[in-house]
């Protein structure tokens, strides 16, 4: 339900019966494919290389057949696809906390193939993606960058290291993150705030951001303009020199990260992964979201040279924490509140105490729409959705797709949001109880219009 008791939110339905009912966003032009990358939608978490969570499939709809449990003995954050069409979910095993790659078939979506990963200094895997030859590009704990490929022989499925480059980092740090340039590089960044790429001829190159004094805690994006990468302390946007020896630092647009981590999010600091988007080419603009309080902002900069466009405090004074990346699309971006989120103690060991020490997950979404022109960012609707994972928007649906968590989390269930409002369309039941918990991660939706739904069990899966 939208919010009528809140001031901001009785003044946004008065202008809702004066102006009529909020639009759907605005139609946005479509950053090019990366050459180095597989599908849109499918090839890394947040489903193509300007991290906009959005995908141009439809998904399983109002009326889909009922979930499908896919049990593994680990949590699967990271669920992909290249232009092969086979899964392939990178998984945080039980036993030992190390990563797994699972190749799975896209029928019957049992796995046909395994590859465990060596544990590293980060807790399960990193972000990962799958390039434009399948094969997917990670890291192991011994630091190298890995190029996963799959072949099928007479004996069956297999995965192997097609292509391995040891990156040398100093005790204590680790590569969080991979992703690829439009500069043919594969680009990374580290738990202790280094960034650098890996030249197509295996050439490792590094740079520390912040005079070593910054974490990176989540993905990174890039568009032909460049890379960006926010840490606990600020935003960045680079690219490599011209002769291809150094990193170059385009931007760095510093934010409010506010006296502690909040409740609900895993590190002192944005809990953003930067998202480009735009209505003239995709990339236009960069959006994150800073750790201030008691509220968070919105901040939005011209991805060309960093100047800030707007912000905008998000949420409520009770839900004002995120650790999701925005969707961002045409002119529009959307927040999931995460405020107060029960993650497992492990995956915030390491991230420093939370102020207030702990807090009720609170909830709710919000819309914003940004006029470059005019430099504004205009709240349209909120909700009290209690969104469970990192909302994914079918353009071809146009419709939200998250899961929403009730009961203090004992039931789970596809929710069906419209963009245009931010009202429920429908929801699907996904499962009960611990196990069928979502923790904040994102959904893939497949070209078939297939749901796959990373849980603390495996996964699920929901069709149309």
């Amino acid at each position: 339900m939208i919010r009528r008791t809140a001031p901001a939110a009785t003044l946004l339905a008065l202008l809702t019966l004066v102006a009529g009912p909020a639009a759907g966003p605005a139609a946005g032009a479509t950053m090019p494919p990366n050459p180095y990358a597989g599908p849109d939608g499918t090839w890394n978490m947040h489903g193509d290389a300007g991290a906009s969570d959005t995908t141009p499939f439809e998904g399983p709809g109002a009326h889909p057949s009922p979930a499908q449990p896919v049990p593994l003995p680990a949590v699967c954050p990271t669920i992909l696809s290249g232009s092969d069409g086979m899964v392939q979910a990178l998984c945080t095993e039980y036993l030992d906390r190390a990563p797994s790659l699972y190749l799975l078939d896209p029928t019957t979506l049992l796995p046909v193939a395994r590859h465990h990963l060596s544990a590293g200094a980060l807790l399960g895997g990193v972000y990962a993606y799958v390039d434009h030859e399948s094969r997917l590009v990670t890291v192991d704990g011994s630091g190298s960058l890995l190029w996963l490929a799959h072949s099928k022989s007479w004996r069956g499925w297999s995965i192997e290291v097609e292509r391995e480059v040891p990156v040398s980092l100093p005790d204590g740090d680790a590569v969080a993150t991979v992703g690829p340039g439009y500069d043919a590089n594969v680009w990374f960044a580290t738990a202790r705030g280094r960034a650098g790429f890996v030249t197509p001829g295996g050439d490792v190159v590094i740079t520390s951001l912040g005079g070593g004094d910054e974490k990176v805690a989540n993905s990174i994006s890039s568009a032909p303009s460049g890379v960006a990468v926010t840490t606990d302390h600020a935003t960045y946007l680079l690219r490599a020199g011209r002769d291809g020896d150094a990193v170059r630092t385009v931007w760095r647009q510093p934010y409010d990260r506010g006296e502690a981590r909040k409740p609900g999010q895993l590190s002192h600091g944005s809990g953003s992964t930067p998202t480009f988007f735009g209505e003239r080419t995709g990339a236009d603009l960069v959006v994150i979201t800073d750790n201030a309080a008691p509220r968070e902002n919105l901040l939005v900069y011209r991805a060309r040279d960093g100047r800030e466009v707007c912000r905008l405090p998000i949420l409520t004074e009770e839900s004002s924490g995120t650790e999701n990346s925005p969707v961002a699309w045409g002119s529009s971006v959307f927040i999931a509140s995460t405020y107060g989120y029960p993650y497992p103690a492990q995956a915030t060991e390491d991230a420093g105490e939370s102020v207030p020490a702990e807090a009720n997950f609170a909830g709710g979404m919000e819309r914003i729409d940004v006029d470059e022109r005019s430099g504004t960012c205009a709240s349209v609707w909120r909700n009290e959705v209690p969104s469970a994972a990192v909302p994914r928007l079918s353009r071809g649906e146009d419709v939200l797709y998250t899961v929403t968590r009730r009961g203090s989390g004992t039931t789970w269930r596809l929710a069906r949001i419209d963009p245009a409002d931010g009202q429920i369309l429908s929801e699907t039941f996904l499962g009960l109880g611990p196990l069928a918990n979502t923790l904040q991660m994102v959904g893939t939706i497949l070209p078939d219009r297939t749901l796959l739904q990373g849980t603390l069990a495996g996964l699920v899966a929901v069709r149309p």
